[in-house]
């Protein structure tokens, strides 16, 4: 049984390669050619199929990595703009303080009668309408109640408050604060009153009715009373008002001055406010 079992491979094996020799004979003559097309339209439909799978594959594949490299030089450039950002903002901070410091010492320059001390806005106190700055020089610094505070647009207020390393200011905004004024063309004299809000809104009182006011025009500090030191802008008239029956005028006064954003400011540390009140009668 063993031996027709291997007769039997034998013959199939001989008559497998017999039939190749005949197949490989009749296509070399062209004789099964049309057999040939039927049978490989289905292997090329096939072999289309798979190249055009692995095509998408790849494709896929790469655009995976392309992705992902995407991502990582996306993240890498976010980092960058942040930290591109934050050196932005500290530069435009830098110049900042430059620009704010350089325009407080080109004032200084102008006024060589001062003797100032810069000093930083440290906090802003809000009691109803009483509005104050607390500064970062207080009585080691020299610093005394009284004192005028100052900025190279104008007059920001006076001391009225000192300890050792802090000072409070009275802005000229206060509604309790009033400076002996004149206006700087027709040398008419008032007095300047706080009206209690922060956008830098003042009133000016007691202009003589036979004054020109003229919009526009500015209002500095008189030096009477010895309270201010005389010629220091207060602000610019923005109005004026004639009341009747009355014998006076009176302006609406805009300093120049952003009360919301000052962050640093002049003490002027040489003027000693006059008193007065030794003239006074017993």
């Amino acid at each position: 049984m063993r031996r027709n079992w291997q007769n039997n491979r034998s013959i199939t094996l001989f008559v497998a390669v017999g039939a190749c020799v005949v197949l490989m004979l009749l296509s070399s003559f062209g004789i099964i050619s049309p057999l040939e097309d039927i049978a490989s339209t289905p292997l090329r439909f096939l072999s289309r199929v798979f190249v055009q799978s692995m095509i998408t594959i790849n494709n896929t594949a790469e655009e995976i990595t392309e992705v992902e490299a995407l991502r990582q030089r996306n993240s890498e450039l976010e980092r960058q703009i942040a930290s591109i950002q934050a050196e932005v903002i500290e530069l435009r901070e830098i110049a900042s303080d430059y620009d704010r410091l350089a325009g407080l010492l080109n004032y200084t320059r102008t006024r060589e009668d001062f003797n100032t001390l810069l000093a930083d806005v440290i906090g802003l106190e809000q009691q109803g309408l009483i509005r104050s700055l607390i500064i970062s020089r207080g009585s080691r610094d020299g610093v005394r109640v009284g004192m005028p505070v100052i900025t190279e647009l104008g007059l920001v207020g006076r001391v009225y408050a000192v300890s050792a390393n802090i000072s409070q200011i009275q802005l000229i905004t206060d509604q309790n604060s009033y400076i002996s004024a004149r206006l700087q063309s027709s040398r008419s004299e008032g007095t300047v009153q706080g009206r209690g809000l922060i956008t830098g809104n003042l009133r000016m009182l007691y202009i003589p009715i036979d004054s020109t006011i003229t919009e526009g025009d500015l209002v500095v500090t008189s030096g009477l009373g010895g309270n201010f030191p005389p010629d220091v802008v207060i602000g610019q008239v923005t109005s004026k008002q004639r009341l009747e029956f009355e014998l006076s005028q009176q302006a609406e006064v805009r300093s120049f001055v952003d009360f919301t954003t000052l962050e640093a400011v002049l003490v002027v540390v040489n003027f000693e406010p006059a008193d007065i009140s030794i003239f006074d009668e017993p």
